[in-house]
């Protein structure tokens, strides 16, 4: 039974993965690198921080988001660009206090109300500050429960 489930896993897994590559795919080359640089950092992030577990990569309101779905740990992340101008973004779960916690923490970055972190896609990311970040909304559920 358990060889089945991780099968089922694996398939769902696979077309999450096909669906969030669409929408990289979809994008201009400038912000497709940034997207893909992001998910990088944030599946980097996941394997290196403890408690995490594997992340479920899919797409909520048709954004690639990440979910700790194993150990539910944390605070889904979204990312997309925006809409307008040579930018993506980094989005938060509105209800949590994540988003004030890294504007006192980063106050150089830049924000969009209590739900995301802009970013230019044609400057280098702030790798530090944002493996920081999403440290802490990957492990925010925990941080809670203490």
């Amino acid at each position: 039974m358990k060889a089945i489930r991780k099968r089922a896993a694996a398939k769902s897994a696979a077309k999450n993965t096909s669906a969030v590559d669409a929408v990289f795919d979809a994008c201009p080359k400038d912000i497709k690198t940034r997207l893909k640089a992001l998910r990088r950092l944030i599946l980097d992030t996941a394997k290196s921080t403890k408690g995490v577990g594997r992340l479920e990569e899919a797409l909520k309101w048709g954004q690639p988001s990440y979910l700790t779905a194993e150990t539910g740990s944390g605070s889904t992340i979204r990312i997309d660009r925006l809409k307008s101008g040579n930018k993506v973004a980094m989005f938060f779960h509105c209800q949590t206090d994540l988003v004030d916690t890294f504007r006192e923490l980063y106050p150089k970055l830049s924000y969009s109300g209590n739900r995301a972190i802009l970013l230019d896609a044609d400057k280098e990311l702030p790798e530090a500050e944002l493996r920081h970040c999403v440290g802490l909304a990957l492990t925010y559920h925990l941080r809670k429960r203490k």
